[in-house]
């Protein structure tokens, strides 16, 4: 008999996670979004989108004009958080998405809007 599936671990931040099952291993994005992205509800936007594909992570302006965007989890819905980066909201137009990858680090709460320029995790 197979045991419990998934497995809960703990992490660094005492939140619990559940661990990867096999072909869903976590990743990371950082990304930057360009062009009129912000006073349009775009970090709004973004947070229902990483909340519903239940991500770890945060959205915030930049002093430049830009929105960052920093989350985790599996890579399949982290592709599909970009593919919602290009799109943006009914308002929004978005010029150029940024997504640089990496490995997951850990340490991310749930989804949140940060103010202002974030210096990053």
């Amino acid at each position: 008999m197979a045991g419990p599936d998934p497995v809960t671990t703990r992490r660094d931040d005492e939140h619990a996670q559940e661990a990867p099952r096999p072909g869903r291993e976590l990743a990371r994005i950082d990304a930057t979004v360009t062009g009129r992205v912000q006073g349009v509800g775009f970090r709004w936007f973004v947070l229902d989108a990483a909340r519903r594909l239940e991500l770890r992570g945060w959205v915030a302006n930049a002093f430049d004009g830009s929105v960052r965007c920093v989350a985790e989890g599996p890579r399949g819905d982290l592709e599909a958080l970009v593919a919602e980066l290009e799109r943006g909201p009914s308002g929004a137009r978005v010029d150029r998405v940024v997504p640089r990858w990496g490995r997951a680090a850990g340490g991310l709460a749930d989804f949140e809007i940060r103010s202002g320029a974030h210096p990053g995790d």
